[in-house]
């Protein structure tokens, strides 16, 4: 997150790591430091409070996965999520003394995690997350149609509730380019199949334009 602490990326309110979160919720769950650090990859939800602010992570971890044991011990953990990224070539710039970069949004979560057993917060998490997951879909899935395989699933996971401490968010997306040369960039990105983060650069310009 080296360009966490630029203003010039920063998140411009909190819709922006919830619709990051909401459009690649799949993540890397952290323990750091000791002989039992663990690295997880897995999806989490936000869980907003009645002002829609972010208050914390929920997600589902297998039982025999020593991730657990570890947050058992040490609830102190990161969430790490990387969005749409891609490279960012000068050879789409009429200028072609200027520098190749890299364009992403990405954001760290610091967390204080819990984690449950309980019956009901199983059933209650993986619904929510298939419920979000499945929305839209043609002949969308749920969960009651996995009928008694159900039962035998769900007693090997766990589920983890992490509070969020601290967030970090970068939206490295052309802030610092000028017009011109920020017209040609999403060109190439555009013919390079990078439509997600282009959505996100023209989103984050067009905000720029309105302050304007």
């Amino acid at each position: 997150m080296g360009h966490a602490r630029d203003s010039r990326y920063a998140a411009r309110h909190g819709e922006d790591v919830l619709r990051l979160l909401a459009e690649q919720p799949f993540a890397w769950l952290v323990s750091a430091g000791g002989e039992d650090a663990a690295f997880t990859p897995l999806p989490l939800r936000a869980e907003c409070d009645a002002e829609g602010v972010l208050v914390a992570l929920r997600g589902h971890l297998a039982l025999r996965n020593p991730h657990v044991a570890r947050l058992l011990r040490d609830g102190r953990a990161q969430a790490l999520l990387m969005g749409p990224h891609a490279y960012v070539s000068p050879s789409w710039l009429d200028d072609r003394t200027q520098a190749p970069s890299w364009n992403y949004a990405a954001a760290m979560f610091d967390l204080d995690v819990a984690v449950s057993a309980e019956a009901d917060d199983i059933r209650d998490e993986l619904d929510a997350l298939i419920t979000q997951m499945e929305t839209g879909r043609p002949k969308a899935w749920s969960l009651p149609e996995m009928g008694g395989r159900y039962a035998r699933l769900a007693s090997g996971v766990v589920v983890l509730r992490g509070v969020v401490r601290e967030v970090r968010a970068t939206f490295k997306l052309g802030q610092d380019e000028a017009r011109h040369d920020f017209a040609q960039l999403l060109l190439g990105l555009q013919a390079g199949g990078e439509h997600a983060l282009v959505a996100w650069m023209q989103d984050f310009a067009g905000a720029a334009e309105d302050r304007a």
